[in-house]
């Protein structure tokens, strides 16, 4: 029997609407499942096969065969042999450490307002007020206080604030590892702005007098991915070394990179960046998987400096009147785009499951192939990972990844968080976004972590781990830990 629908169109009443009685995200679910075990849905029949065969040989049988077993058994032991020793050396995070300065360092926007009155114009003045009071920040980021005016701009200013986050991170962090930082074989140090001579990794070696065989690194302008860069760098070198630990820091030293001139494009980085560091401790020891917390599965690096409009949209120049600063182009958003999307290509097939890389392929070959217009197919990266800690470089930065990847405002929240609490503490900032995720117990053995990080240049990387074990809040201690309990905020646009 059928009737009329109050649109006109003519229903059965016998048969239900699949629409409203299938849930289709169920049947996509249904297909991921076939599609990611169907290696194992088509090796378990086989494996019965041989199993039943072998049940109808008898003893004779076996006896016959012997000497054709033996050599069979030889090759797999020879191939396995060839196989485990080919294999790259496992890396795994001990621990990590994110420095949290002292409360006499936090100010509010209006505090910060007021000490820049006498240096910037009205325009520009009222330029920076709408920047930072739309950046997302919140009134208890850190910033060096006692130097923040220009006059105090000085080398040694900077030294000091440099040895203040850095040793501050390492010191943390060695006490929570209980390694002694002479067993230490790789030290990386990453800045991008502030270089002084001797190095920043110089600098750590002269603080703990550390042996003359320590082999150090220090990084300078890669800008804010420049700590997965480290990450990068240690992994290399850990291949080449037994049994050996790397630590890396990663920080910015913000008053050497503060603009003082009235140039608009300049004059955002002085809103967003606060001070930070982060110290992590990398080991290739197969004892220390045991009790560290992650494993470095891939580390994926995009470079787009050979498109000039992509080299040149972080840039830092000076102007006639000495003044320095670093402009941020009005193609940056574009570029970054550009360069995350060069990134995932790369890292797709590494981390997806089959059945996403299936999806993505039929997309390409409808569009390219039969010319059909259909929006191409956003590969679905929440199969992939149960963390996203997305560099924090700004409001509209995590705006655009959290719409280009469709990730929904719990698996932000990390980000948009260490925004609000820490600012823009560069390189560092993605150790404040898994720190947070730790201190919410968020996270469980198993889980994969995605680190994505952008820098001038302009570069685009990806870290992602593996959680070797489920982290207890309880017994852990980081920078998140005293006030966990007031998060997420309510992040607002006051302006």
């Amino acid at each position: 029997m059928a009737k009329n629908s109050p649109n006109g169109e003519i229903q059965s009443s016998n048969l239900p609407n699949f629409l409203l009685s299938v849930r289709l995200k169920y049947v996509k679910l249904g297909y991921h499942y076939l599609i990611s075990n169907a290696i194992y849905l088509l090796t378990v029949p086989i494996l019965v096969a041989v199993g039943l065969h072998l049940s109808t040989l008898t003893l004779e049988d076996l006896v016959q065969n012997l000497a054709m077993l033996k050599s069979y058994s030889t090759l797999v032991v020879f191939l396995g042999t060839i196989y485990f020793m080919s294999r790259p050396k496992n890396v795994y995070l001990v621990d990590f450490s994110c420095y949290k300065p002292n409360e006499r360092y936090m100010m509010s926007k209006e505090r910060l307002l007021e000490k820049l009155t006498d240096i910037f114009d009205e325009s520009s003045l009222n330029f920076q007020k709408k920047i930072l009071y739309n950046s997302g920040l919140s009134d208890k980021t850190y910033v060096p206080v006692d130097k923040w005016i220009p006059s105090n701009f000085s080398l040694s200013s900077n030294q000091h604030q440099a040895k203040l986050v850095i040793i501050g991170a390492i010191d943390d962090l060695l006490a929570k590892t209980g390694v002694k930082i002479r067993e230490i074989g790789f030290i990386i140090v990453n800045s991008s702005m502030f270089n002084p001579t001797p190095s920043l990794s110089a600098m750590v070696v002269n603080h703990y007098k550390l042996g003359v065989n320590v082999i150090t690194y220090n990084l300078g302008g890669m800008g804010c991915s420049a700590g997965l860069i480290s990450v990068d760098l240690a992994n290399r070198l850990l291949q080449g070394q037994a049994n050996s630990y790397a630590l890396i820091v990663s920080t910015e030293i913000v008053s050497s990179a503060f603009y003082t001139g009235n140039d608009k494009s300049k004059l955002i980085p002085n809103m967003i960046f606060r001070m930070g560091a982060s110290a992590v401790l990398l080991s290739n020891r197969f004892s220390d998987r045991w009790r560290s917390k992650y494993q470095l599965m891939h580390v994926v690096r995009t470079h787009k400096g050979a498109d000039d409009r992509a080299f040149s949209c972080v840039f830092q120049d000076e102007e006639e009147d000495g003044k320095k600063g670093m402009s941020l182009s009005k193609d940056l958003m574009a570029v970054a785009g550009e360069a995350l999307k060069t990134n995932i290509t790369t890292l797709g097939p590494l981390v997806l499951p089959m059945s996403e890389q299936l999806l993505f392929f039929a997309s390409l070959i409808m569009r390219n192939v039969f010319k059909r217009k259909i929006k191409p197919y956003i590969p679905d990266f929440k199969m992939a990972f149960e963390h996203f800690c997305i560099h924090a470089g700004g409001r509209a930065v995590l705006d655009e990844l959290q719409k280009n990847l469709d990730l929904s405002e719990a698996l932000m929240e990390p980000s948009r968080m260490t925004l609000y609490r820490f600012g823009n503490t560069s390189s560092s900032s993605v150790w404040y976004n898994l720190a947070y995720s730790e201190a919410k117990g968020r996270i469980k053995k198993g889980d994969r972590a995605w680190q994505i990080g952008f820098g001038s240049g302009f570069k685009c990387n990806s870290a992602v781990w593996r959680a070797l074990r489920t982290v207890n809040p309880g017994k852990e201690k980081n920078a998140w830990t005293d006030e966990i309990d007031d998060f997420p905020a309510q992040v607002s646009r006051s302006c």
